[in-house]
């Protein structure tokens, strides 16, 4: 029995685009689909003054998002498995314990109630940096989200965070049937910068010849399993964050790995992780590496 995608649900705008992200990527991964929606609010009316008008107690309302969030996927693809439940918890935990149960997880960029102005929920945050299976952030522009590109990117980063992640966009690209750029940024510390321009590009071809070695390693297995994926490999001299965060203006999903380590309970999340899930210009798979 396959694990489902997880979907979190609030009714704001952010959560709507989520749930249209998610009906399209269960039906291109055959996964079934798990709508949740968290709220801490008790089942119970309030009394009101004589004459006022009566509103939709908690309960109610969190019924109605549930119910609306399940119509709304089943509008954009009526063959779908779909699954909902209701959960009394506050969000970020309700989801995090739904990840244990979970393919992948999968949020909008904010919350209802958030601010506008921000750039990515608390929800979002502690969720793609906790939990213990895939998380994809839904935010981007309108290409990313939409899919134009035809392509998934991956950032290639430290040998222990790389193998789930590279696994995870193998299967990503092949799902799709587009290609997959792989990409491991690269740069020459600066305690090794010289004046001498012939040991400086020695040391820039070294480096770069390095990552191009690291980069062939990190993607041999999971090449060798999906020969029908195209994978074009790139090397990029520059900081990782920059370089990720300039191409994700021509992917799809941006795919990089993270860190978990057992019984640390903090956010444990990258510096290129934080930018790209509050700025990247396609939905964000941060997929966890147990160690």
């Amino acid at each position: 029995m396959k694990l489902p995608l997880v979907v979190g649900v609030d009714g704001s705008d952010a959560s709507l685009v989520a749930v249209d992200w998610a009906v399209d990527e269960a039906a291109l991964t055959g996964l079934p689909l798990r709508l949740v929606h968290a709220s801490l609010s008790e089942h119970h009316e309030t009394a009101l003054p004589h004459g006022d008008v009566e509103r939709p107690s908690a309960q109610e309302t969190a019924e109605s998002i549930v119910e609306s969030a399940v119509a709304r996927a089943r509008r954009r693809n009526p063959g779908m498995e779909i699954s909902a439940d209701l959960v009394h918890d506050d969000a970020a935990s309700a989801l995090l314990s739904e990840g244990h149960n979970a393919s992948v997880l999968v949020t909008g960029v904010r919350g209802r109630g958030e601010l506008a102005g921000l750039l990515l929920g608390s929800v979002s945050l502690a969720v793609a940096a906790r939990a213990y299976c895939p998380v994809i952030v839904v935010r981007g522009d309108k290409a990313g989200l939409e899919g134009a590109h035809e392509q998934i990117m991956l950032g290639v980063g430290d040998p222990e965070t790389n193998s789930e992640a590279v696994r995870f966009a193998f299967r990503a690209a092949a799902a799709r049937k587009c290609p997959l750029d792989a990409i491991r940024a690269w740069r020459c510390p600066a305690y090794e910068a010289t004046d001498d321009p012939l040991s400086s590009d020695a040391l820039s071809r070294y480096h770069r010849e390095r990552a191009s070695a690291l980069l062939d390693a990190a993607l041999h297995d999971a090449a060798a399993d999906h020969p029908e994926v195209r994978v074009r490999h790139r090397t990029v001299e520059g900081s990782a964050r920059k370089v990720l965060l300039r191409r994700s203006a021509a992917a799809d999903l941006m795919v990089i790995g993270a860190r978990r380590r057992h019984g640390h309970f903090g956010l444990q999340l990258s510096r290129v992780g934080h930018t790209l899930l509050h700025h990247a210009d396609c939905p964000v798979a941060i997929v966890p590496q147990l160690t």
